[in-house]
């Protein structure tokens, strides 16, 4: 587990360094405050940890305990915007169906977060609220990365994305970490007495997997992305059609006066026509 530790450490030094140096901070800002929170935290808690352990030391647990608890509940909320940058990233083509798709997102964010106040229990009081709120948050938002690494998953082909875009690679990265956390809380609540140090390490080893994940995309060749093309007849691109039309303001209608007058206008040309044609009919006549 030190071990382990300390190369977690690293790790989110390495990540957070690549990750700017490739210039992926301007495209993804919510990713890159996540990275750099974490490549600040983890050393400094890894260090609180650790030296709370020595004798005369012990009060140096309550700051990561705190410390600990602060980035969790930080880092649920900075999920939520990760998830807004991947999900704009992904049909950044389709600006009439990214609207409508940001708009439905942040009212299932909403709904999703007051559920979440709505199950914490406030008879519980200082730290323990804490732990509830924060829990419940960061439930609430992994299910919404579920939610979203399926949507890209399902709609990979129709979209047109790539496998090797950084934005497949930070939703399969959160994937893995929610999946990890599941599995890790599953396993201690029924072997809680019998193996909690090996769940402890398959834990620990999967945050090594996700972090070297992320690290693995930032270091592949920059990706070039081709431009769409969709024939006229797709349904997808009827969609965005119809996405872009909602919402627009089309010409404006006019005034009541206004189409009286212009529909009067009109019956007194078709009076004169219809005169000027029995005119016509009379001289032939004559």
């Amino acid at each position: 587990m030190s071990v382990m530790s300390v190369a977690e450490c690293a790790l989110w030094l390495l990540l957070a360094l690549a990750f700017w140096k490739r210039g992926f901070a301007r495209r993804f800002p919510a990713m890159a405050a996540y990275v750099g929170l974490h490549a600040i935290a983890a050393p400094v808690l890894a260090a609180l940890l650790v030296l709370s352990r020595q004798p005369g030391k012990e009060f140096l647990f309550a700051g990561y305990f705190f410390g600990y608890n602060l980035v969790y509940l930080a880092s649920s909320v900075l999920i939520l915007f990760v998830c807004i940058e991947v999900f704009r990233s992904a049909l950044s083509a389709f600006p009439g169906l990214l609207k409508i798709g940001i708009v439905i997102f942040r009212w299932v964010a909403l709904v999703s977060t007051i559920v979440a106040f709505s199950s914490v229990s406030f008879h519980h009081k200082g730290t323990v609220l804490l732990l509830d709120i924060a829990g419940w948050i960061m439930r609430s938002v992994s299910l919404l990365e579920l939610c979203l690494l399926a949507f890209l998953f399902l709609s990979m082909n129709t979209l047109r994305l790539a496998f090797r875009d950084m934005a497949i690679g930070i939703a399969l990265g959160f994937g893995l970490m929610l999946g990890n956390d599941f599995i890790g809380a599953s396993l201690l609540t029924a072997y809680a007495s019998t193996m909690t140090s090996q769940v402890e390490l398959f834990y620990q080893a999967l945050v090594l997997v996700y972090i070297g994940l992320w690290l693995t995309y930032c270091m592949l060749p920059a990706y070039a992305a081709k431009p769409l093309v969709l024939p006229a007849n797709s349904a997808i691109y009827r969609w965005n059609e119809i996405a872009s039309a909602l919402g627009h303001h089309g010409t404006k209608v006019a005034p009541q006066q206004m189409a009286n007058s212009f529909f009067l206008t009109d019956v007194e040309i078709v009076v004169d026509k219809v005169l000027n044609r029995n005119l016509k009919d009379r001289k032939s006549e004559m």
